[in-house]
């Protein structure tokens, strides 16, 4: 009987031994965790700016919105697997979040979650993505399906740690301050990732295909995996989980009272997933202008320069207003820059038009990373931050796969009618957003008001 258990007892030991599940967190209280927060800031601010510095720089390479698209249309002629390229590219990072928020809120230190799992989870897979590239001359349906795997798995993996990270940002950096750091860095990021496109529209077209493609990925998952190592230098406030032992039926059967009780937060659950909704045709932009103008290679990367220069913008202006006016307005903005983008894209008479469609969508997506990621946090108390996440990234998960199911069905009846769509659906965010939801940094905690507002 002890030999059948010593597997168990092997594995349970190595769990918490990377979990770090078995070293005891000492108490402490609120004013000792926020001095020990200053104290670290300007340290955490540096190493997770470079992090993010290198993270999107990498990720610039293995762009869903148009570097996988090219490679993939390269390989076959399919819009469904083109599709599917944006369903993983769109979904996969929201999905797992609930299956992973019980777990994380038990656990009293996150960032081995972030480090340790993460290493496995998200980064390594984009090494099997350069591995694809190199089966691109030999065998493009094994390439294929080794793209639509090693990506799948690298999203869902940073899906399945997400909720450990979100809360590990919120431990590291004061309510007020979150903005201008998350703003900041996505800013640089950006920036990095700009040259990023810059650097890859040079190599998709000095070398030819699969080669090309190879050198791309490759830049792409050295990248990240810098990125790993920046972020692991990470101080965290360790503080002891407050969270009782559930277990996952019991954790979800709580969730419809959560989203019952809380008005707002139901409210802005449909609003976000509108606006996941609404980038139903972002995986069918770079696809559309092949089709009409037979654009060239190096063109695709142009375009992923100008996204990038716009997400760059968007960035730093939303982080900086996100701090002063709340979350809410930068989404709603990002709302109005998605429809724009749609319009201009459906009423494009030439490939040039399609370089202020990717500023404006960079600009959306500026929003989406900046705001539409720490919002969440601000509806929910600090115990049940990971609950709060998971809930809603999971709904927009499913909505965020679901759009480019749709949209792959509307792109073959007409590029027209995707990109109606996607004007209308972003309209009807931005409407919810403005006149439906409230600012949940002064609707739950009524002594806060409005910065524009009388105290």
């Amino acid at each position: 009987m002890n030999r059948a258990r010593w597997p168990q007892r092997t594995l349970r030991s190595a769990a918490a031994a990377l979990l770090q599940t078995n070293r005891p967190v000492a108490p402490r209280d609120d004013d000792e965790i926020a001095a020990e927060v200053e104290r670290n800031y300007r340290w955490n601010f540096s190493v997770n700016l470079i992090d993010g510095a290198f993270f999107w720089f990498g990720i610039s390479f293995v762009s869903s919105a148009t570097i996988l698209p090219l490679f993939v249309r390269k390989l076959t002629a399919s819009s469904l697997l083109i599709g599917l390229v944006a369903v993983i590219g769109q979904g996969s990072w929201y999905l797992p979040q609930l299956f992973t928020a019980n777990f994380t809120e038990r656990v009293p230190r996150k960032k081995p979650i972030v480090i340790n799992l993460g290493f496995f989870l998200e980064r390594l897979p984009l090494w099997f993505v350069v591995g694809a590239a190199a089966l691109a001359g030999s065998s493009p349906t094994l390439a294929l399906i080794v793209l639509l795997l090693a990506y799948a798995w690298h999203g869902l993996g940073a899906g399945m740690i997400a909720p450990a990270w979100q809360e590990l940002i919120a431990r590291c950096f004061p309510v007020d301050r979150r903005g201008r750091f998350f703003g900041t860095t996505m800013f640089i990021g950006a920036g990095t990732a700009a040259v990023g496109a810059g650097l890859s529209t040079w190599l998709l077209k000095t070398y030819p295909f699969p080669q090309n493609f190879s050198l791309t990925f490759a830049v792409a998952a050295s990248a990240i995996t810098v990125s790993w190592v920046s972020l692991a230098l990470t101080r965290e406030p360790e503080q002891a989980a407050d969270a009782p032992h559930r277990s996952n039926r019991q954790f979800v059967a709580e969730l419809p009272a959560i989203v019952r009780r809380d008005h707002n937060f139901r409210r802005f659950l449909v609003a976000r997933a509108l606006l996941a909704l609404g980038g139903l045709g972002t995986g069918f932009i770079t696809v559309s202008a092949i089709d009409r103008w037979q654009i060239a290679d190096s063109t695709v990367g142009l375009y992923t320069a100008v996204y990038m220069i716009g997400q760059t913008v968007g960035n730093l202006a939303f982080g900086l207003l996100a701090d002063r006016f709340g979350h809410k307005l930068s989404l709603e903005v990002g709302a109005l820059t998605a429809s724009l983008a749609f319009l201009l894209a459906m009423l494009a008479p030439s490939p040039g038009w399609i370089f202020a469609v990717f500023a404006l969508l960079g600009i959306t997506v500026g929003a989406l990373l900046v705001s539409g990621i720490l919002v969440t946090l601000e509806f929910s108390p600090p115990p049940r931050r990971p609950t709060y996440v998971g809930i809603t990234n999971t709904f927009i998960g499913v909505t965020a796969i679901a759009a480019p199911m749709l949209g792959a069905w509307l792109a073959g009846l007409s590029y027209q009618w995707l990109f109606g769509a996607g004007t209308a659906i972003n309209i009807a965010a931005l409407i919810a957003l403005r006149w439906w939801v409230r600012e949940p940094r002064w609707a739950a905690d009524p002594e806060l008001t409005h910065p524009q507002e009388p105290a």
